[in-house]
């Protein structure tokens, strides 16, 4: 009765527009996100830079240098889900949602340019080695870039899943671990007051190690998302629901793929050979209904009704392959 009322209250169609309000939605919930981190990292970065100028710390030039390559990457990622926002055409039928997966290119990218610079400075102060100034300016300059960047990846991983970003997620990652490695800086700060001059640059390249390990994290992330990889618990989801629709005899195939912050699918399943036109459709019409209420971020899918004999196949068992395209099936 619950889901008979929401679905009279916020009822479901075909309708592209529907589909559409909430992607523009998402986006300005992502440009938002990246707008504000960009300040936040970067007066982090600016605050940081100025104790740099003053102290000399390699460690903290490092841990400046990501902060600000992080806060450059909500650049691309603003661009990017501002053209997501565009409706779809001929051309780019399914609309510019793979934008954000470039934007995520361009974020690995930044990663490992900002390992580069930290591990060439970090080795050039091993081999020239120069004084560290104002200790205590350099602690607290690590500490003001732990908080500052553990305050915009709660940010950005909190509404990057919240809309399904994969690429906001992953540069909220990115910002925690550029905040870990400002506490490091705390280290180096340390080594340099007890007497270990070389504390400062060895602390910049286990600076340099740890960005190696998000850039690992991030690419892993962003070409999953490039080769349609979805979570498997997904399509276990989608499978069930189909299965436990009255007139669904077998879940053929059920295929997702992410568009950006969406997941679209498509479905085959064996239903009464017997059913009219009518019937199939309306089976149809009712799965793809269940799809987008039982699997997160799925915002649309086409379901293809193929009829079989019921001897054929039992109701929670998966039938073979959908008919190729020399040997079409019927469908509705």
């Amino acid at each position: 009765m619950r889901d008979r009322i929401g679905h009279v209250l916020r009822p479901h169609s075909h309708d592209a527009a529907d589909f559409l309000d909430d992607a523009l939605e998402s986006s300005a919930q992502g440009i938002r996100a990246v707008k504000i981190s960009l300040v936040a990292l970067g007066a982090t970065a600016m605050a940081q830079l100025a104790v740099v100028a003053i102290s000399g710390s390699v460690a903290l030039l490092a841990d400046t240098i990501h902060n600000f390559s992080d806060a450059l990457t909500a650049l691309p990622l603003w661009l990017a889900f501002a053209i997501g926002r565009r409706a779809p055409t001929r051309r780019y039928t399914y609309g510019y949602g793979r934008a954000e997966d470039l934007a995520g290119l361009f974020v690995v990218a930044m990663i490992a340019l900002s390992a580069v610079v930290a591990g060439f400075e970090s080795i050039d102060r091993l081999i020239h080695p120069r004084p560290v100034d104002h200790l205590g300016w350099v602690a607290l300059a690590g500490m003001v870039g732990f908080i500052g960047n553990e305050a915009v990846a709660l940010f950005r991983i909190r509404v990057g899943r919240q809309i399904g970003s994969a690429a906001l997620v992953a540069d909220g990652l990115h910002a925690r671990a550029d905040g870990f490695t400002s506490l490091a800086v705390l280290l180096g700060a340390a080594g340099v007051a007890v007497g270990w001059d070389a504390a400062d640059p060895v602390v910049g390249l286990l600076i340099t190690v740890a960005i190696l390990a998000v850039l690992r994290t991030a690419m892993r992330d962003i070409f999953r998302r490039l080769m349609d990889a979805v979570d498997p618990t997904a399509i276990d989801t989608a499978e069930s629901t189909l299965t436990a629709i009255p007139g669904v005899l077998a879940v053929r195939r059920v295929r997702m793929r992410w568009i950006g912050h969406e997941i679209h699918a498509d479905a085959d399943l064996d239903i009464d050979r017997h059913a009219s036109l009518a019937d199939a459709h309306r089976l149809a019409h009712a799965a793809e209904h269940q799809l987008t209420q039982a699997v997160p971020k799925l915002t649309s899918a086409v379901v293809h009704a193929y009829p079989t004999s019921t001897g054929n196949v039992s109701p929670h068992q998966h039938a073979p392959a959908p008919p190729t395209a020399e040997s079409p099936g019927p469908r509705a």
